[in-house]
């Protein structure tokens, strides 16, 4: 699975190379796929490569998705590390009732 990272356009340097900001974070990425690209688009990044020219309302939406995946991971590895605490609880319970 690919993820596309929405960025914005900060600076245009030689051989399109840009600078972009990725929610506070300046990476450097390459604008060879997107001739269009100027000061201030936004773009979507992967692997250093800007693939796509996008506008304002997209790279918004794309970032509360992202958001959004990103909480719903930490509450699954909450429920995970409940589970592994509890079964470990559980292990640890049974074990001390066993005559040694």
């Amino acid at each position: 699975m690919c993820l596309a990272i929405p960025a914005k356009v900060v600076l245009i340097g030689e051989n399109r190379i840009a600078q972009v900001d990725i929610h506070g974070v300046t990476r450097t990425v390459s604008l060879d796929l997107v001739p269009d690209a100027e000061m201030d688009s936004w773009v979507l990044v992967h692997a250093g490569f800007a693939i796509q020219v996008v506008d304002e309302e997209f790279a918004a939406e794309s970032w509360a998705l992202i958001q959004e995946m990103g909480e719903a991971l930490d509450a699954e590895d909450a429920a995970l590390l409940e589970a592994s605490a509890q079964a470990a609880q559980a292990a640890a319970t049974t074990t001390s009732d066993v005559p040694a």
